[in-house]
């Protein structure tokens, strides 16, 4: 239980910050946007080419990569139909609600939440991974061919092709990946920047997170889409822990620390992550903000319940 309140507190210390900086205008007036920019464009593509060079494969490409990837589509595609019937979204609000109710904190949560209460960072290592290399390029694909303005003579089919191999998260994590199956170790001229870069990811989102919510009146009424909210909060925290439960119960066969591992992770808050995507391409910004803020605070006595069933 110690770990978990180690965890949470490192997130709402900085993010306090940030919320600081924000209300102070130390920053000024569009720090929030600028420093979202910062993560999506530079810190989190050198994040994830470092951590990819540097990581041991035989560990992603195991049982956790089925069950967290399983449930992250499974979540996904019921919000797409439900809010896609029910409410009637546009598709980049569809995008963004779905990585809102799909998308797991796992890293600046994740890591600190696998190091003090599961003992072992490397129950996370392939959530990120499916995250990074999976479900972020099918929605910033489907973001860039939907809510960006179409170029002049450029066709549908090129936009396809083209959209992966301009996004920088994208970009980071197929060429990390690469070089890691080659068995290359770039000199360390090159991965000491990157590192120094990446290292930056983290604290940078959970600050701009901090300068989001400055004003902020969670449902507030004539501004906040609260049955989207809603329902994505209902799934990430509720059906996804759920879900995860009987996928790796019975489908297979784990039990103990193994089984408890997999529930917490996906009791993991909705990450900030989302909310730099929703900043970029000026969509959905309002879901990924209320959804982070309230997964976050209900993951506490979420994962709290979960390790006294389950530890």
């Amino acid at each position: 239980m110690s770990g978990v309140i180690s965890g949470f507190t490192v997130i709402f210390i900085v993010v306090g910050v940030g919320y600081l900086l924000g209300r102070t205008h130390v920053l000024g007036d569009h720090a929030h946007e600028v420093l979202s920019r910062l993560v999506f464009f530079v810190f989190t593509p050198a994040l994830l080419f470092h951590s990819l060079v540097t990581s041991d494969l035989s560990v992603i490409f195991s049982s956790t990569l089925v069950i967290a990837g399983g449930s992250a589509f499974l979540m996904a595609g019921v919000y797409l139909v439900i809010a896609k019937l029910w409410l009637r979204r546009p598709v980049p609000e569809l995008v963004i609600g779905s990585l809102a109710a799909s998308y797991v904190n796992s890293v600046n949560l994740g890591l600190p939440i696998a190091i003090f209460v599961l003992d072992d960072a490397s129950f996370i290592a392939p959530l990120l991974m499916f995250q990074i290399l999976i479900l972020s390029p099918i929605a910033l694909v489907t973001l860039d061919l939907t809510a960006l303005e179409p170029t002049a003579g450029r066709s549908l089919v090129r936009n396809s092709l083209i959209a992966p191999m301009t996004n920088p998260i994208v970009v980071g994590g197929i060429a990390g990946l690469i070089v890691s199956v080659l068995g290359l170790m770039p000199p360390a001229a090159v991965m000491s920047p990157l590192k120094m870069l990446g290292d930056a990811s983290v604290p940078a989102a959970l600050l701009a997170f901090g300068m989001s919510l400055t004003g902020v009146q969670v449902f507030k009424k004539g501004e906040s889409p609260r049955r989207d909210i809603a329902l994505a909060a209902v799934l990430k925290m509720v059906a996804m822990p759920l879900t995860v439960y009987v996928i790796a119960r019975w489908g297979f066969g784990q039990t103990g620390q193994a089984l408890f591992a997999q529930v917490v992770i996906a009791a993991l808050p909705t990450a900030q992550n989302v909310l730099v995507y929703a900043t970029r391409y000026r969509r959905g910004q309002i879901i990924a903000r209320d959804t982070a803020l309230i997964t976050t605070l209900a993951s506490i006595p979420a994962i709290a319940v979960i390790a006294l069933l389950l530890a």
